[in-house]
């Protein structure tokens, strides 16, 4: 039994360490070359931004790894890196999120959907909801916009995020997700950032925002 139970911790350790051994791979989005009111350039230049992000999400966890296994925890650096990383490994996930609300083709998000009901339930109509993530997005700064759901409440929420880590909702769950930073705009629509949301919004996917409403 004793050997059993070591043996059960040996394999649990080790399955602990392979997960955390496991790098973070960008993902494919070239689908979305040729979409609508973006350039093939700017979404070749997006996507390599992208890959940045999470090539200094894997190197910064192996940096923090070394630190602590060399017992470096306190040292300046290790503090500036560990706060690096929220801005890294958040730059990663939101343009996941970003690229795959998009490609989409349905032009607006149906009226029966749970979505678009809980939507008129907390901002009183869909077109105020809308006008209201707009004017979010047309912001001056950097950041995204994103659609949150408190899940204690079921409340949706439209957030601005600075950069990219700076005002998340705790334990909230991102729905709908636009990139305002100038690199996702600025070839195709100089300093007319009203542009590029309108292009943004022809090109949702709402059957994938539906879907993350629906989890």
């Amino acid at each position: 039994m004793r050997k059993m139970l070591l043996l059960l911790l040996v394999m649990v350790s080790s399955a602990l360490f392979a997960v955390e051994d496991t790098p973070y791979v960008a993902k494919d989005f070239s689908h979305l070359i040729g979409m609508p009111g973006f350039s093939n350039q700017t979404l070749e230049m997006h996507f390599k931004l992208y890959e940045g992000y999470v090539k200094n999400t894997n190197l910064l966890l192996s940096i923090l790894k070394s630190y602590m296994a060399e017992n470096k925890e306190t040292t300046p650096q290790f503090g500036a890196i560990k706060r690096r990383l929220g801005f890294e490994f958040d730059g990663m996930r939101l343009h996941e999120l970003y690229f795959s609300n998009l490609g989409g083709k349905e032009g607006v998000l149906a009226a029966e959907t749970p979505l678009h009901q809980r939507i008129v339930k907390d901002f009183g109509s869909y077109e105020v909801w809308k006008e209201d993530f707009i004017n979010t997005g047309m912001m001056r700064g950097v950041g995204w916009v994103v659609l949150y759901l408190d899940p204690v409440q079921g409340r949706l929420m439209n957030m601005w995020i600075a950069e990219h880590q700076d005002n998340h909702i705790a334990g909230g769950d991102p729905i709908l997700i636009m990139d305002v930073w100038e690199h996702a705009y600025l070839l195709d629509y100089g300093l007319n950032r009203m542009g590029y949301i309108k292009a943004f919004w022809n090109n949702i996917n709402w059957d994938v925002v539906s879907g993350r409403y629906g989890k």
